[in-house]
């Protein structure tokens, strides 16, 4: 239920989010405690604003009020993907080289399962990753269909 919720609010905020030249990073419908939450996360090249937020909110509410589309009690939240943000797709890759990244895999290359580095290519599905391994600079090229989760990473050097 709560996927088919995700997904059927993906299709409702699409077209709204296209009008306003925003993308869809994700949609989770999720219970924390006693309340369910409602969350899309949104974001452009340079970042979003509280006001975009707060205009795609209002949308978004009205078309899921016009579909009755949750039935239980929920709060609805729209917001940035903040700094680190999930990469989903292979241009979410695209679109970061050079930026740090964490990246989980479902199966270990090289022994490892989770790199954290600077992605300094994607080419052809594979991700190339410099990081550092105790005082040498190593890197790894992890093919896209390897990865079970990947994100931004904030480092502190």
């Amino acid at each position: 239920m709560t996927q088919k919720i995700a997904e059927k609010t993906s299709d409702l905020a699409k077209p709204i989010l296209d009008e306003l030249s925003l993308e869809l990073v994700e949609v989770a419908f999720e219970k924390e405690g006693s309340n369910w939450f409602l969350r899309v996360y949104i974001d452009k090249e340079n970042g979003i604003d509280i006001e975009e937020c707060g205009h795609v909110s209002e949308k978004l509410s009205e078309k899921l009020d016009e579909l009755d589309l949750v039935s239980e009690p929920y709060f609805l939240e729209v917001s940035s993907p903040g700094v680190e943000r999930p990469l989903r797709k292979e241009k979410d890759f695209e679109s970061n080289i050079g930026k740090n990244i964490y990246v989980k895999l479902y199966e270990p290359i090289a022994g490892v399962k989770e790199f954290t580095g600077v992605l300094i290519d994607f080419n052809a599905g594979v991700a190339s990753i410099r990081y550092k391994e105790k005082t040498k600079q190593k890197e790894v090229e992890i093919p896209f269909k390897k990865i079970a989760k990947a994100r931004l990473a904030v480092t502190f050097d």
